[in-house]
């Protein structure tokens, strides 16, 4: 599958949207015996090849990550199945730090003899790097975890599941959908798995077993007479869990117009509502543009708060390090030291987080060996951290890593990635409905859709997936052309209001993109629906001829 194909099955981006290639030709036929793990004690002991070696040829650190990637793609058309995809990368990358500065080699041949020759070309590859580099690495301590392991917490592996019940969902999914008035409808599951054995001279030995799932599908209809279509994409969320996802029922609600979905998805009611929806989206009332309070669902939000606050704080990006794929940032080290920047309104509490039970971004050690955790980016709207990983805490004058490092493969050296980013449920007992009820003139957004920001994280326009008027504390209708424009701060500076936790859901991504060469990472972003008044709203629809 392209990124074309994959542009045109989920519609949506986030940072910058690529599909990555997990698996090659050569890893496969170089990984003898992959389809069976390799034993905890045997991986200990490949691990202490590369770490003697490594410390043998001057190295002061290395690590070494054992990795084995599983993932599959089923893709569907209407009465169809497009492609079934699985792939399979195993491999070994060991990282040194020599002569103050990191060398990375990587091998997909996990034998001693290949994993002492990568370490030894770490280390040769840092040394050589040393000649050019300005100021040795400082490394933030951390303790050696021992012998641990962690593993996504599932009832049932989406690769336990025979590839006939998915399709066999997928099917019924499309025919639902078509039954209900769709013209064109795609469906697709994304199923990814991560084992990964972490070995580092600091005495740590982490064997993790990660699980990730994105059911998502898109209905098209088109009006006969005047050949004008409409499309919505899926409610759900990707997730960090199992086949239980898909598995739970009569867990969704009733919010406003429309059903949101919460620790369960019930992909065929998703289908048929989308349908009904998208027929209703050719006759909805264009938006007048103008200031309107804006009432914001979670399964709209996470995008916002993706690329407003999760990008912009990312410290390499504030330094100006990266700017690849989502550019620098506006959220500069003197606003942060000013302790006074006001990100957002008080009601505005940020955080980031690895350890979010069901979230995209959890899992119990980061590929440099340090324990994940929570931590504060925006309290009571002020900006007061940043995400950091072990060799840029120190420029926060801070002593210990946030635990955000991650890389996608074993071939791929780690480096700060994005940790689960999220606004705080408000304290106080607010539902939506309690909310909508206050709002004189505005519009309800359900789901994430088009979107742009500039290269400081600063200005956007964002759209999304269903658009509601609300008027005189009501909900008056199905609006479409919706567009809000502000610029981030402002923006969050508008934030009045907030559900309390029994509204909080997660929407996130599969595909973040980041680096040189590029990388990607999954991520998740909570929230419970919120208020934000006075925003500029403008009419999207381009008038031809």
């Amino acid at each position: 599958m392209d990124r074309r194909q994959f542009l045109r099955l989920s519609g949506i981006g986030a940072g910058a949207l690529v599909v990555p290639v997990f698996g090659n030709p050569r890893a496969w036929a170089d990984a003898n015996g992959a389809q069976t793990a390799i034993p905890t004690a045997a991986r200990k002991a490949l691990a202490d090849v590369a770490l003697n070696t490594a410390k043998s040829k001057g190295a002061s650190y290395a690590d070494i990550r054992i990795g084995r990637y599983l993932n599959q793609f089923v893709v569907t058309r209407e009465d169809k199945v497009e492609n079934l995809v699985d792939t399979e990368s195993y491999g070994v990358g060991v990282r040194v730090l020599a002569n103050g500065t990191w060398g990375f080699a990587a091998t997909s041949n996990v034998s001693k003899d290949a994993i002492a020759k990568a370490a030894t070309e770490a280390v040769a590859t840092a040394k050589a790097n040393a000649k050019l580099q300005s100021e040795p690495v400082r490394l933030a301590p951390v303790k050696g975890a021992g012998e641990v392991t962690w593993k996504t917490p599932i009832q049932r592996s989406c690769f336990d599941v025979p590839i006939k019940e998915k399709v066999d969902l997928l099917m019924e999914v499309n025919a639902e959908a078509m039954a209900a008035g769709a013209n064109f409808v795609n469906s697709v599951l994304f199923q990814v798995n991560e084992q990964k054995y972490f070995a580092s001279t600091d005495g740590s030995y982490i064997d993790q077993d990660v699980h990730r799932l994105w059911p998502l599908f898109n209905v098209t209809v088109v009006d006969e007479g005047s050949g004008k279509f409409k499309s919505r994409q899926s409610l759900s969320s990707p997730v960090g869990m199992g086949w239980e996802y898909l598995a739970g029922k009569k867990q969704d609600k009733m919010v406003g117009p429309t059903v949101v979905y919460g620790n369960s998805y019930d992909m065929i009611e998703d289908a048929k509502n989308a349908s009904r929806e998208t027929k209703e989206m050719l006759t909805a009332k264009s938006v007048e543009p103008g200031k309107y309070d804006l009432v914001l669902d979670p399964s709209h939000l996470w995008l916002t708060i993706h690329e407003s606050v999760g990008h912009p704080l990312e410290l390499d990006r504030v330094l100006g390090y990266e700017a690849n794929y989502a550019g620098t940032s506006f959220a500069t080290l003197d606003k942060w030291r000013s302790k006074s920047f006001n990100y957002g309104s008080d009601k505005v509490n940020l955080v980031a987080d690895k350890t979010q039970t069901g979230s995209l971004g959890a899992v119990g050690y980061d590929d440099e060996g340090v324990a994940c955790k929570q931590w504060d980016l925006v309290r009571n709207g002020v900006l007061v951290g940043y995400q950091a990983i072990r060799d840029q805490v120190h420029i926060l004058g801070e002593k210990e890593s946030h635990g955000c490092c991650y890389a996608d493969n074993w071939s791929s050296v780690q480096f700060q990635r994005m940790p689960n980013v999220s606004l705080e449920a408000g304290k106080e007992k607010l539902s939506v409905d309690d909310m909508i009820k206050d709002v004189e003139k505005g519009i309800y957004i359900v789901g994430d859709g088009s979107f742009s920001i500039d290269q400081q994280r600063y200005n956007f326009q964002f759209g999304g997936q269903l658009f509601y008027e609300i008027k005189d504390g009501k909900i008056a209708g199905m609006l479409r052309d919706v567009a809000y424009q502000s610029n981030t701060q402002e923006f969050w500076n508008s934030c009045v209001a907030t559900c309390d936790q029994s509204d909080y859901r997660l929407g996130g991504s599969f595909f973040d993109g980041k680096g040189q060469p590029g990388q990607v990472s999954a991520v998740s972003h909570g929230s419970a629906t919120t208020r934000f008044n006075g925003v500029n709203v403008i009419n999207t629809e381009r008038k031809l001829g």
